[in-house]
């Protein structure tokens, strides 16, 4: 019988991840990862800071899910270069499978390599996949909890966009509790309330990616 250690795994992992960082890195490409729930907006999300930078960056998207290619769709329709990586199982996405993406991309054409992840806060939390910046997307309909639920992922990540705040009227959601939870796991992550159907926060999220990709 043999056993492979999640250790080994995970260390492999790492390993490809730095490999895809430093390929970006030379190719003058920031990498952002975006974790979040199933229905927590992420997708929405993109496209409305996507508008807000399209005269200051080009960005691409690489699609994690299951399976389908609805989101990688929407992604074409507003002229956003796309890979779909489907998982058939998976509930992450991992470095070598971002490394087989990288191979679809032109990246001589782009600034910014958006990575949505797949829908959930367990899985995605311990796979570095050669990001520079980790963003956490948790809606108002789904509890102001989370963090404290699942507080690998928030720690890990570098901003928390809370998402949906035109449902705040019609939920329970206690933006100063959420905020708390996330400061004391990321004391130096940043935090953002945007609607993205309204527009509300968007620019000013939009503005701190920029900065961050220009290395402000």
């Amino acid at each position: 019988m043999k056993i492979v250690a999640a250790k080994k795994i995970l260390k492999a992992n790492d390993q490809l991840a730095a490999e895809n960082r430093a390929r970006l890195d030379a190719a003058g490409v920031f990498c952002l990862n975006v974790v979040g729930s199933p229905g927590s907006g992420k997708t929405t999300l993109l496209e409305a800071l996507f508008a807000q930078l399209k005269d200051r960056l080009k960005p691409a998207v690489i699609e994690g899910d299951i399976a389908g290619s609805i989101d990688s769709e929407r992604m074409e329709r507003i002229g956003v270069p796309v890979v779909q990586i489907n998982t058939e199982g998976a509930c992450h996405l991992d470095a070598n499978m971002i490394a087989s993406a990288l191979k679809e991309i032109e990246l001589k054409g782009i600034d910014l390599l958006a990575i949505e992840n797949v829908g959930n806060l367990v899985c995605t939390a311990g796979y570095d996949l050669g990001e520079r910046l980790r963003i956490v997307v948790l809606s108002t309909s789904e509890g102001d909890d989370k963090a404290r639920k699942y507080p690998a992922i928030f720690q890990g990540s570098h901003a928390m966009l809370i998402t949906k705040t035109d449902l705040l009227p019609h939920t329970d959601f206690d933006l100063e509790r959420i905020a708390a939870d996330f400061k004391r796991l990321a004391p130096e992550g940043a935090v953002f309330q945007v609607s993205a159907v309204r527009g509300d926060g968007i620019a000013e999220a939009a503005d701190w990616l920029a900065d961050k990709c220009r290395g402000n």
